[in-house]
């Protein structure tokens, strides 16, 4: 699920007249450039928080159909954090994923993660993508669709699987009812021709780019089809290409029960912390057990089987949260004691108004993106054969992605983002991570020509930069500073090692690196 931090400026001045203005020379076998018609400025008003002082926001109207510049409007919102150096070097646009996520607050966090000398030479910029958060209108195709006691993940029973595919396709059937005008509109190119209106409105001739996850992929696409516009481009956790997007998510099954393996023998590990046993393979067993009771039973009314899925998924994104998730684990099969179970699920699992938003986003791009099959029997026949070697997220995850079989929209081509027109770029990879798997950061690096590849080596995390591992940090402040990038020659040009693991929970606040667990309460889940 999506957990997001809560949208900023919600009351942002809304502009007109906004459009996007589009190189003449825009790469070959890249979706059609638009027209173009005169760029508007923005009007910056404060929206600090306690965390984030300087924070300032405004709004962007942009065409909803980019093919057509003095087509309807739709309302990009924005976030700042100035910069302050005598030293310009311009703006920074951050974005920490999804397609879903909101990045307003995710200015501030970068602005003040990064070193202070270097991140008062950008203006840091976040922006909620066309339908997210604070723009407008944002999606919401279907409020409570997650909420629980959804029916079992795995279709074990055929009435199982068909309680499930008509969750899906009622999910769908909204979504095409509901927002019919803008579902053909709701896709990464169109985010980026926004991008591209963003940098218009800032008076900038180039951009700097910093994303996280999907926020790759953006990334990628805008410096496809704007390779000219490009100063400095950073990617981290990155995703693969050539598996948009159905691909890519039976590829996150077997890397995401991966690292719930590795997370099961941290339990086994601290056996004098959890008494769960010694031995990762019994660990394991009593957790589907638990699964199993979960599903005949659920915890409270409130976690069943599938929502004890939903609340484990985020520690395969981020391994800060494994002290929280063990001790669920062990309270409920140790003493029967629920609580923290149910309490881990409202903390990492649960899905309010603003996880709906992100996840009607978030199907209505990779829907769009992308040809998904249309048959249900590819489906079940994959993800039973995903299942049968990689159980933890195989069915849920199918479950997820499943209103895309009954998208209302017809599909379009991936970009191919393989590039020559880049000055260098830094990309940032770990070597475990489970949504965005290692052989994406490879492909990236290798389609990306001049791009450097810095590997967090025995890493699972997802978005490693800005996480407390200063030597991944030292290579980005040093890229952001005067454009330097390692040179290595080999599949990675740097390598870092991992942080370790986190300890079993002494205090909450002891648990984990507080920088680490603000950027990943930001970028979310399923991003």
């Amino acid at each position: 699920m999506k957990k997001r931090a809560a949208a900023l400026c919600g009351a942002a001045a809304v502009l007109a007249g906004m459009i996007t203005s589009v190189p003449a020379d825009a790469s070959a076998g890249s979706p059609a450039a638009p027209r173009t018609a005169p760029a508007a400025k923005l009007s910056w008003k404060k929206c600090a928080t306690s965390d984030y002082p300087t924070l300032q926001c405004a709004s962007l109207k942009v065409p909803l159909d980019h093919s057509n510049p003095y087509s309807k409007r739709i309302t990009v919102a924005l976030s700042r954090v100035p910069h302050t150096a005598k030293t310009y070097q311009g703006p920074l646009l951050v974005n920490p994923g999804g397609p879903g996520g909101s990045g307003l607050s995710l200015a501030g966090f970068v602005a003040s993660a990064l070193p202070k000398a270097v991140a008062a030479q950008y203006d840091v910029i976040g922006f909620d993508p066309r339908g997210v958060g604070a723009s407008r209108p944002a999606l919401d195709c279907r409020p409570g669709q997650f909420k629980p006691v959804r029916p079992d993940s795995v279709p074990s029973t055929k009435a199982l699987e068909k309680a499930n595919l008509d969750r899906a396709k009622s999910f769908a059937k909204a979504c095409g009812t509901k927002y019919a005008d803008l579902l053909p509109y709701i896709d990464t190119v169109s985010a980026v021709r926004d991008m591209d209106a963003i940098r218009g409105a800032l008076g900038a001739k180039k951009i700097n780019y910093f994303g996280y996850s999907y926020g790759t992929y953006l990334g990628a696409v805008y410096a496809k089809l704007y390779p000219q516009r490009v100063r400095r481009l950073v990617l981290d956790s990155i995703v693969d290409p050539t598996g948009v997007w159905y691909e890519d998510n039976l590829s996150q099954d077997y890397a995401f029960n991966d690292r719930h393996l590795a997370f099961l023998a941290w339990v086994a590990k601290n056996n004098a912390t959890y008494k769960l046993g010694t031995d990762p393979a019994k660990v394991e067993a009593k957790w589907y057990a638990m699964r199993a009771a979960l599903a005949k039973r659920p915890a409270q009314k409130k976690v069943g089987a599938s929502e004890l899925e939903d609340t484990f998924i985020p520690g395969g994104y981020y391994n800060g949260y494994w002290p929280y998730l063990a001790q669920a684990f062990a309270s409920y099969v140790n003493s029967k004691d629920s609580d923290p179970l149910v309490e881990a699920y409202d903390n990492f699992a649960a899905v309010d108004a603003s996880g709906d938003n992100g996840y009607s986003v978030y199907t209505s791009v990779q829907c769009r993106d992308a040809s998904w099959p249309r048959d249900w029997r590819q489906w079940r026949e994959d993800n039973w054969a995903v299942y049968d070697k990689a159980p933890f997220m195989a069915w849920n995850n199918a479950w997820y992605n499943a209103p895309c079989a009954f998208w209302p929209t017809h599909s379009l081509r991936p970009v191919d983002i393989s590039n020559h027109r880049l000055p260098p770029t830094l990309l940032f990879q770990a070597t475990n991570d489970a949504a965005t798997p290692y052989e994406g950061g490879v492909t990236v690096h290798q389609q990306l020509r001049g791009s450097s590849l810095v590997v967090e080596q025995g890493g699972g995390n997802h978005g490693i930069t800005l996480s407390g591992n200063a030597c991944l940090d030292k290579y980005l402040a040093a890229y952001l500073t005067d454009g330097e990038v390692p040179r290595g020659g080999g599949e990675a040009d740097a390598v870092c090692k991992t942080l370790p693991d986190p300890k079993p929970l002494t205090t909450k606040a002891a648990s984990t690196s507080a920088r680490g667990s603000a950027l990943h309460g930001l970028l979310g889940f399923r991003g």
